[in-house]
């Protein structure tokens, strides 16, 4: 898939979770699977899964009267889409207020910090030497 910023919902999450455990996998798996979280039924799964194809973010092989479906996606481009819809609809998509309000409302230890500023150090060292080519 192309790398776009993915908007999955939360049925799709919970769905594109299962098939990245169990892939490839079959529809009862994956409504087995979430009987016990969702309540959702077999024709529910169903129609969700045939949507994440359309929609891209499965694939499916027909194997006689077996249809598989496999992720379409990585869970970081998941990610990614999750982290940038939420920074874009709280902080206009402003990265920098969203690490500080992420600073001051959450304790770290000297140990996360650390990581953090280690984490900062390396992503200006890679500008840097983008910036001399």
């Amino acid at each position: 898939m192309e790398n776009k910023n993915l908007e999955l919902t939360e049925g799709e999450w919970a769905i594109i979770q299962v098939v990245w455990e169990k892939e490839p996998c079959i529809v009862p798996t994956i409504q087995e699977e979430l009987q016990a979280r969702k309540n959702w039924h077999y024709s529910t799964v169903k129609t969700l899964m045939d949507r994440m194809v359309e929609k891209g973010l499965l694939t499916t092989e027909r194997i006689r009267n077996l249809i598989l479906y496999r992720s379409a996606i990585t869970k970081v481009q998941a990610q990614k889409g999750e982290i940038m819809r939420a920074v874009k609809r709280a902080f206009d998509g402003a990265l920098t207020p969203m690490m500080q309000f992420m600073l001051d409302e959450h304790k770290l230890s000297q140990k996360q910090l650390a990581e953090l500023e280690s984490l900062i150090k390396k992503k200006r060292s890679k500008a840097a030497a983008r910036k001399k080519r």
